[in-house]
């Protein structure tokens, strides 16, 4: 019976030559490598491990989350939704009419300020609904034209704003620097009767390696707006696009259909309950995409501008890992599980234990 049994393993290889050496074991060769036996840390995840750390993490993440709470809220922030109020009775109904029209586009407004704001104050403008982040408008610049003046004519990645209608390459092309913003602000605040102007300085408002190294110092505006269908401001022909930081701001594109962009920075201090006047230009049409247009002026703290999320966020972090510490704990005390004592495993009993 052995016997038949032996010579039908041995005739399932398949192989005619009874003489060669055959292996079935399928275990690898020996080594400490595949058998995992090379040094290692193997932790044990007792109770007082898996406490400990929920409590380290909770003592850290809590005190974080409130102070990034705290910075957030030291955070002064003016906020004025425009779009609507500058539109004229008599285009109520017909808001794209409006805007593409010649009448005069000034509009004036006040913010209120709720606390003291030290300077500097950042002037942002906000866009809502307006998708920067669409792949055909991010990819609708020539980064090689805006950087050299012998790459001038490198308009190929631009269609359908490469070309003005006299044929020449427009500078800077695309539709990114085609939609550039143009809304003006104006800032005025009331001083014994006379409103006293406030200087907004747009210089320092685009990124270091933005002005070095993107935007060349020898490449100039032309032809900018002169395609067949005009976009959003103009640019300066004879200023270099190493010096228009509005441009630069503009052009680096916003992940999210909701974003702010910097305008420029007011260098005095605005009192609490002051009102500041503004003068506006409303140029920009947000109206064709039912796109909405805000104001704001904001403070910074050691945390930035205000945002509660990353405050919030280490806070649940911290509370849900101190609730789970506490939970672990009374359990622990309760209803200890013997299999969860390490004293139990194997090589941790003596000799003739069974």
């Amino acid at each position: 019976m052995s016997g038949h049994m032996a010579s039908s393993s041995n005739g399932g290889s398949g192989s005619g030559d009874s003489g060669a050496p055959r292996r079935n074991s399928k275990r690898p060769k020996y080594s400490k490598f595949t058998q995992q036996e090379l040094p290692a840390c193997k932790p044990i995840l007792t109770p007082k491990w898996v406490v400990s750390a929920f409590l380290i993490i909770a003592i850290v993440f809590i005190p974080i989350g409130i102070a990034c709470l705290l910075g957030s809220r030291d955070v002064v922030e003016v906020v004025e939704r425009y779009e609507t109020r500058c539109i004229p009775p008599a285009y109520a109904n017909n808001e794209v009419q409006y805007i593409q029209s010649s009448v005069d586009k000034t509009c004036n407004i006040s913010m209120t300020i709720p606390k003291r704001m030290k300077k500097p104050i950042y002037v942002y403008y906000q866009l809502d609904n307006f998708y920067q982040n669409h792949r055909r408008y991010v990819k609708s610049r020539s980064d090689k034209q805006l950087k050299s003046l012998k790459n001038e004519n490198d308009t190929s990645s631009c269609k359908p704003e490469h070309l003005a209608t006299n044929g020449g390459a427009i500078v800077p092309c695309g539709l990114i620097a085609w939609s550039l913003f143009n809304d003006t602000y104006i800032f005025s605040r009331p001083n014994n009767q006379n409103n006293q102007s406030l200087t907004v300085n747009k210089k320092g408002i685009a990124w270091k390696s933005d002005k070095e190294k993107r935007f060349g110092k020898d490449v100039r505006p032309k032809n900018f707006q002169g395609g067949g269908l005009r976009g959003g401001g103009d640019l300066d022909a004879t200023i270099p696009l190493s010096e228009q930081e509005d441009l630069m701001v503009w052009m680096r594109t916003a992940a999210l259909p909701t974003f702010r962009k910097l305008y420029g920075k007011i260098e005095v201090d605005l009192e609490a309950n002051e009102t500041i006047n503004v003068t506006l230009g409303n140029n920009y049409n947000t109206y064709s995409f039912n796109g909405k247009k805000k104001l704001v002026l904001s403070t910074t703290s050691w945390i930035g501008g205000r945002n509660d999320f990353l405050g919030i966020a280490y806070l649940t972090v911290g509370m849900i890992c101190l609730a789970l510490a506490i939970g672990f704990t009374v359990v622990y005390f309760v209803k200890p599980r013997r299999l969860g004592d390490p004293t139990f495993l194997s090589w941790n009993r003596g000799p003739g234990s069974h």
